[in-house]
């Protein structure tokens, strides 16, 4: 009997001005993706707190700076506290997904807190975990959000998994920071690289998070497919156009549904950016340092590898905030070429100005009055033309993608659209069905040869049924 059809969903938002702001936005995308019948929705590595892009937090080997100092904490400020502990890296676990920890209260009359005086259940953290859990139970939609966690004096680039039913079913963090992510967030346990499972319409789904360049670690990978996860998601903030083919390969490799996401953000200030402490790479007035010229992150351009190149300073340039010059926003900005997906995932280009949708992308189309969706047809990806934007200029294009267990692309991806949302229509029989010829942790890992294990982790596979 065949099994039902699970709709999986993504999208590639940029983080907003303030968390109260992306937490607004993150329900409207959930509500819009619950009306489009999506079971599953994943949002981007760091969506929540901000992906620092651009910023050095005034450091150099050997010194740092006051205003370095200054940049990162506000990005402290920014992050969002879930309540949770340092522990070893992994938190308190269980116990904290289960509301175990106790919650200091504060003496009224001395207001200090009391030793032992401790209340259980809610009542950790700012609120996060709890507005998410909400989002996710009143849209009834299991959300995979990407978020900058604080705990202790420390950040982790950390996912929640939540389940509209239960809550919080699970968080882990990102073991292994990359390059100068590693200055800013600690390294998360991995033990945490524990998969999930949830069952919507009868179908058991085995879920589990490689965040950004954790997916070029082959034994980060193994260890997720060593537990059956027949749905792996990789929320990013890598917007190469090589990242597609690595989303393919994990698809084949795992035969396991990959659903990747990533911020499409724009260059230039926000009205108010001073509790991320400049997430997208620039400042909000009054965070400045007193004196300090308008905020802004320096004129740059990509390369077609994905490489950016700082671009020297104009006489239009003014300084910003943080030493880097910014040009005057005049001439085009640079845009990607026109492309379409085949059946086979193939890219092809298309003529200058010619556009066209992908057969297997599915994105909403939206009433001009509301803004709510009215049925979901096959159309064009939306691009922003200059006529719809004051700064066409990306620091992050997107590129959100969903790929089958044969690596077929089935949505995406996703450039230059801060807005949409993409669907595929799933069958996680098609997981069973790649197994036939390749069992990454089975039948073709020769186990009887290889020893694999990760500390604090049981690589036991969770079931199908």
């Amino acid at each position: 009997m065949a099994t039902a059809k699970i709709r999986l969903a993504t999208a590639s938002p940029g983080t907003q001005a303030t968390t109260r702001e992306t937490l607004a936005q993150l329900h409207q995308i959930a509500v819009r993706a619950a009306a489009g019948g999506a079971d599953i929705l994943l949002l981007p590595e760091a969506y929540l707190g901000g992906y620092p892009r651009g910023l050095d937090f005034g450091c150099k080997i050997g010194s740092r700076t006051a205003e370095g100092r200054d940049d990162y904490l506000r990005y402290f400020k920014g992050a969002v506290d879930l309540g949770d502990t340092v522990g070893d890296g992994a938190g308190a676990g269980e116990a904290w997904i289960k509301r175990r920890l106790g919650v200091v209260v504060a003496d009224a009359t001395t207001s200090s807190a009391t030793a032992g005086d401790r209340s259980p259940g809610p009542g950790r953290g700012d609120g996060t975990r709890e507005e998410v859990e909400r989002i996710a139970r009143e849209t009834g939609v299991f959300i995979v959000v990407g978020l900058v966690e604080k705990a202790g004096g420390s950040l982790y680039c950390a996912v929640v998994y939540v389940c509209p039913n239960l809550g919080v079913v699970g968080k882990r963090r990102k073991v292994q920071p990359t390059g100068t992510e590693r200055l800013i967030w600690a390294q998360g346990s991995p033990a945490t690289l524990k998969a999930v499972s949830t069952t919507i319409r009868g179908v058991r789904i085995n879920l589990a998070a490689a965040i950004c360049w954790e997916n070029y670690m082959p034994l980060l990978r193994q260890s997720l497919y060593a537990q059956n996860v027949n749905l792996y998601l990789a929320p990013t903030a890598d917007g190469r156009d090589a990242w597609l083919p690595l989303m393919r390969t994990v698809a084949l490799e795992g035969r396991c549904f990959v659903v990747s996401s990533n911020m499409c953000a724009r260059e230039g200030p926000k009205a108010s950016d001073h509790e991320h402490g400049a997430a997208n790479g620039v400042g909000h007035e009054a965070d400045r340092p007193r004196g300090a010229a308008a905020a802004g992150r320096r004129n740059s351009c990509l390369t077609e590898d994905g490489f950016e190149i700082a671009l020297p300073a104009s006489p239009s340039a003014t300084a910003t905030a943080f030493g880097r010059p910014r040009l005057a926003s005049k001439g085009a900005s640079r845009q990607r070429r026109s492309s379409i997906f085949d059946e086979d995932g193939n890219e092809i280009a298309l003529p200058n100005g010619e556009r066209a949708a992908s057969t297997s992308a599915i994105v909403e189309e939206e009433d001009e009055q509301e803004g709510w969706p009215k049925g979901h047809v096959v159309v064009p990806v939306k691009t922003h033309s200059s006529s719809s934007s004051n700064n066409n200029t990306f620091l992050s294009r997107g590129g959100s993608s969903i790929v089958s267990p044969t690596g077929d692309v089935l949505a995406g991806p996703q450039w230059e659209d801060e807005d949409g949302i993409i669907y595929a229509d799933v069958d996680f029989d098609d997981c069973i069905r790649g197994r036939l010829d390749l069992d990454a942790a089975g039948s073709y890992s020769r186990n009887d040869s290889f020893k694999f294990s990760v500390a604090g982790l049981d690589l036991d596979p969770l079931p199908y049924y």
